[in-house]
Order: C-alpha cells, then sequence, then structure tokens
C-alpha cells in the first residue's frame, strides 16, 4: 500500500519542538534567560515562515529573552549551544549575533567561531562583511589556521561569493576574489568538510571570474591528493561548459578519440513521476588509453515555448586503446523546487570531453 504522508518541510526544523528544546536550553544554563518571553515571541506568527524567516524570527524572540548586556547574552548563548540538538536551532543562536552584535565587533567574531561548531555561523557572518568585509576577512584569514576544521570551513564558506539562501554582500560580488588568500592557505586541507567548501567557493568564482580561477589553479601543486580534489570540483561548472583549459586542469584533452555505437533516452514518452533511462556505448579509437569525461545535456521546454539546458554528470573513467564501455543512468521525471517540467519535446545531448557527440529525445506527456 502506498505511503501519502506527505514529506516532513524543511522549516518543520524550527518549529514547535525546536522552540522548546532552545527554550529550555535557554532557562537551563541561566537564570537570566526568560523562557516564557522567548516561547510567546517566537511562537508568534511563526506557521507562516519560511526556514531561513524562522531563524530571524527566533533571534528577534532570543534577543527578548536574552540579558540586555551584550557580553553576558553571548555567555548564555555559548552555555546554550552545547544542549541543542539540531544545527539549524544553532543557526538561530548566531543569527542573533548577526542582528545585534555589529557594533561588537571582536565580542561577535570570537562567539561566531566558537558557536560554528554547533550548526554554522555561515550566514551570521555575513552582516559583517557587509559593513568592513577588509576587517572581517582579515579575522577569518586567521580562522582559517585554526584546529578546529569548523572554524577553518566558516573562513572558506562565510565569504562564498554566492553562497545559497544568503545574503550578497556588496564587496564580493564586486569582487569575488577577495577571499583568494583565504583558500590559498586551505588548499591542501587535510578535512572533506573544509575542502568541499573551498571546491564550492571557487566554483562560485568561475561563474564570474573564469579567466582569474584558471589562471590561479594553474599554479597550484598537483603533487597533493587533496589540492588535486579541490581543483576537480572547483572545475566542475567549466567542466560542464566544455572549457578546454578547465579539461586539461585535470588531465583531460579537450575532444575525445571515441566513436558512438549507441546513444539511446528510454522511454520516448514519460509523464512526471516516470524514470528515464539515458544509456550510451561506446569504442575508443585512439591508439593510447584516454581519460574520458562524459556527461548529458538536456534541454528542458520551459514555459511560452522557451528551452533551459542542464548539464548533467554521467561519468569520468579511463578508456584503453580501441576497448569497448557501455554508460547507463536513470534519472525520475519530477519537480524541484528549482526546476519545473513541462509537457513538450526535450532533446539530450551526450557530451564527452566538451564536445557533443550524438543526440536523442523524448518527450514529457501532459497529466492525464
Amino acid at each position: 500500500m502506498p505511503d501519502d504522508t506527505p514529506a516532513p518541510l524543511l522549516k518543520d526544523i524550527l518549529g514547535p519542538q525546536a522552540l522548546t528544546i532552545i527554550a529550555d536550553a535557554g532557562a537551563d544554563v541561566s537564570p537570566l534567560f526568560d523562557r516564557a518571553a522567548f516561547l510567546a515571541a517566537a511562537s508568534d506568527g511563526l506557521g507562516e515562515l519560511s526556514i531561513m524567516e524562522r531563524v530571524r524570527h527566533i533571534a528577534d524572540a532570543l534577543h527578548v529573552a536574552l540579558p540586555g548586556d551584550y557580553d553576558a547574552a553571548l555567555d548564555v548563548l555559548r552555555a546554550m549551544a552545547p544542549r541543542l540538538t539540531h544545527g539549524f536551532q544553532a543557526v538561530a543562536l548566531t543569527e542573533y549575533i548577526a542582528r545585534y552584535g555589529l557594533d561588537h565587533f571582536a565580542a561577535s567574531m570570537d562567539a561566531l567561531a566558537d558557536l560554528t561548531r554547533f550548526g554554522t555561523a555561515e550566514f551570521a557572518i555575513r552582516p559583517f562583511l557587509a559593513q568592513d568585509a577588509g576587517r572581517t576577512l582579515a579575522v577569518m584569514a586567521g580562522w582559517a589556521a585554526s584546529d578546529d576544521e569548523h572554524v577553518r570551513r566558516l573562513a572558506s564558506e562565510g565569504c562564498r561569493p554566492r553562497l545559497p539562501w544568503a545574503t550578497r554582500v556588496p564587496a564580493l560580488k564586486a569582487d569575488p576574489t577577495l577571499a583568494a588568500p583565504i583558500l590559498e592557505m586551505l588548499k591542501a586541507d587535510p578535512s572533506l568538510y573544509v575542502r568541499k567548501s573551498v571546491a564550492n567557493h571557487l566554483n562560485d568564482i568561475a561563474k564570474d571570474r573564469p579567466d582569474w580561477l584558471l589562471g590561479r589553479l594553474a599554479g597550484w601543486p598537483i603533487d597533493n591528493r587533496h589540492t588535486v580534489w579541490i581543483v576537480r570540483h572547483a572545475l566542475r561548472t567549466l567542466i560542464k561548459q566544455g572549457d578546454p583549459r578547465a579539461l586539461a586542469l585535470i588531465g583531460v584533452r579537450h575532444g575525445a578519440a571515441v566513436a558512438v555505437r549507441r546513444f539511446a533516452v528510454e522511454p520516448q514518452a514519460v509523464r512526471l513521476g516516470d524514470t528515464l533511462s539515458i544509456g550510451a556505448e561506446l569504442r575508443s579509437t585512439a591508439g593510447e588509453a584516454q581519460r574520458l569525461v562524459v556527461d548529458y545535456r538536456i534541454h528542458y521546454a520551459r514555459a511560452g515555448g522557451k528551452v533551459g539546458a542542464k548539464v548533467f554528470k554521467l561519468r569520468t573513467f579511463d578508456l584503453a586503446a580501441g576497448a569497448d564501455a557501455a554508460l547507463a543512468i536513470r534519472q525520475v521525471i519530477r519537480d524541484f523546487s528549482t526546476r519545473r517540467h513541462y509537457p513538450g519535446r526535450h532533446d539530450v545531448e551526450l557530451i564527452v570531453n566538451g564536445e557533443t557527440m550524438a543526440r536523442a529525445a523524448f518527450d514529457i506527456l501532459p497529466p492525464d
């Protein structure tokens, strides 16, 4: 029997139960925390708010409940954090600092570096960057040398030019390379948690300053596996675009000596909820082994007869001279908050080392 229970909403992470946990944490650590005032303020109007709106709403409720003295309020927040049960609860604590601590720079910086261990302070640092990017980036450069991977990650993640869900920082929008010294310090970080952030930060830069990024990464050492990992993931947008320079940096020649023996998209007609199968058979025509980056691009039908393309990763591998390779992937056709499907023809391209080598198509049928 199918389960028709709706999936939980992201915003419910900060629902009534979370408010009680935060309230209890405050009351347990300090008699100065007004539990009743917090719950009343945080519960009022919560239901219609999105997840990040709830973060800000809870931060304002904390302001009602915490001591009026800012340093005393920070002491309470730091004591509360270990008692919380979800990272987004801690994000609400750091948001208090973003909203009420701009005039207390040093104390706020210390508190954010402390609290980021329990959730993340990547959103809370943004107003400080907006207020004084140079001063804040100088502190974050110090964080990049921390023994704590959470603090090092904050040094990179907090100043990403295109950080999802976060407000844009004017200085980083004008020059997305401002944090380059921080990224240099973290380019061989032993923590995967940190390396993912560095790669995402660099990928943000790739969207605005690709030439700068390619020049910078070309000078990075290739004898460190952590650096190689970062470079490969930082270049993913440019690789999907088939940029020859990006491909060269990961040891791939633009274009490939292969013959496409088969490329098929099945079934050729689907509805929302159906699964699409994409398969390809390749044969090397080269006299030596070659590294292949194989992607596929779907040209989605949009409203008003428009088309929008998106590239998906299929496989990266080495193919021996004269060898065959069979590739396959399945993709469920379903709507997302960032992508809605429309009825109509959808063209699909097979891309090998940046070049389109075969085409197919499928139709999305209208609902019954």
